[in-house]
């Protein structure tokens, strides 16, 4: 449905959440880039992880902003990014986002996963189940399957429990 409006209407600015119930919503911006639609997209999230944000940049997303962020974060990502310039809010601490030279952050397991393979993880710690996720990510079911063993092999997790606690303790699961 979103990605439909943005192709119809082709506004200047597109708000989604990164949680949209039909299509995962990174797919959606990587479609609006592919088809060269000059949208700028606006993500709204409560996840505030390093993995989930560089993902999003990667995709094509324009300002990345937390739900908990003041409106008026709101307008300054509007009017950076109808500069040209790219927002994320400032309580993510860009500092740490962007520090991938740094020695701690090869030791964080996520790093590990592909982008697909974090995409896959997100939605199944969200309680998404498998059939979802595919038809989510225009996958078939057996490649999320594929998706979800190499991740959880790579993660050194063994059950969906696993996953969803090990999200819990690194505060990675979303509230809707």
């Amino acid at each position: 449905m979103a990605l439909r409006l943005i192709e119809s209407e082709r506004p200047d600015i597109a708000v989604l959440d990164l949680n949209l119930p039909d299509m995962f919503t990174l797919e959606i911006v990587k479609r609006i880039r592919d088809a060269k639609i000059p949208t700028k997209v606006v993500v709204l999230s409560m996840r505030r992880d390093r993995k989930t944000v560089v993902e999003a940049l990667r995709c094509g997303v324009n300002a990345f902003l937390l739900k908990t962020a003041p409106s008026s974060q709101l307008l300054e990502a509007f009017e950076q990014i109808l500069d040209g310039g790219i927002y994320v809010s400032p309580q993510l601490e860009l500092s740490k986002i962007f520090s991938a030279g740094s020695k701690s952050l090869p030791d964080d397991p996520l790093e590990a996963l592909s982008a697909r393979e974090y995409q896959v993880f997100t939605l199944l710690v969200d309680g998404v189940r498998a059939k979802e996720i595919a038809a989510r990510l225009e996958l078939s079911p057996k490649t999320v399957d594929t998706y979800r063993a190499s991740l959880m092999r790579k993660l050194d997790i063994h059950d969906v429990a696993g996953l969803v606690k090990f999200a819990i303790q690194r505060d990675l699961t979303s509230t809707r």
